[in-house]
């Protein structure tokens, strides 16, 4: 056996494979994201088996057989409790894994990205922050720190800086002002003082400060949509999750 290694990490995505194992997609704070094979975590009993559960988060010691990590030990520090017991919040921090897995890259560290992810799981579970704008920062948050930030500080026109009628170009992932924007085409929202304060505090406030603010009614809406639609648009693919969670919504 190779030399172990400690990291903390937080389970993106288990595949069952062979009769009692898993494939674990796990972001690490110091391997960035890692397929892990945890053997005989689906065996009852397993003293793996906690750490290997979806949404995970746990202190993981591993070892590395050729191009494969093993799971040798997982001391779990949060399983996220309150979310398993609610399968509307189960789907939106699904969906959460699902966007993280999208934008990182095998074997970076990317500890900003591992700090939203958690941050925002711990809102929804124990802060138990709105989920309309819980999702909505995370997404916008998400896009910026992998390299999609959009251009808030003005008009990408005229360039004023606080538009009265801000509209946001998804496809550009620019700020306009009514005026600039003219009829326009598709990827155009509009948006209001609140919505639009509400997506620049996202961007810039400190990482446990970005939820510190509250919105209702359309300005919510507003908020909600523009970054679900910046996000699609950005990364060009349907998540499954997302439409499981849209479908609960509706049944609930």
């Amino acid at each position: 056996m190779s030399e172990k290694l400690v990291t903390k990490g937080i389970v993106l995505r288990a595949t069952a494979t062979k009769e009692a194992d898993y494939i674990l997609n796990i972001l690490t704070d110091s391997l960035g994201r890692i397929a892990v094979v945890a053997r005989g975590a689906r065996r009852k009993g397993s003293r793996i088996a906690a750490g290997s559960e979806l949404l995970a988060f746990s202190e993981l010691v591993l070892y590395q057989r050729g191009n494969w990590y093993y799971l040798d030990e997982a001391s779990t520090i949060s399983l996220f409790d309150g979310i398993r017991q609610d399968i509307e919040l189960l789907s939106l921090a699904s969906y959460f894994a699902e966007m993280t897995e999208c934008v990182t890259a095998e074997d970076e560290p990317v500890p900003e990205i591992l700090s939203l992810l958690l941050n925002s799981l711990y809102a929804l579970d124990t802060l138990q922050k709105p989920q309309s704008i819980v999702k909505a920062a995370f997404e916008l948050k998400l896009l910026a720190l992998s390299g999609y930030e959009p251009l808030l500080d003005g008009c990408a026109v005229c360039g004023t800086h606080n538009p009265k009628e801000p509209v946001f170009d998804a496809q550009q992932g620019v700020l306009l002002c009514k005026e600039c924007a003219g009829h326009g085409g598709g990827g155009l929202l509009p948006l209001d003082a609140g919505s639009f304060a509400a997506m620049r505090h996202v961007l810039f406030s400190e990482p446990k400060r970005m939820l510190s603010f509250s919105l209702s009614g359309e300005t919510e809406k507003r908020f909600a949509a523009a970054c679900e639609v910046f996000a699609q648009v950005q990364l060009d693919r349907r998540f499954k999750t997302l439409d499981f969670y849209k479908s609960m919504k509706i049944d609930n």
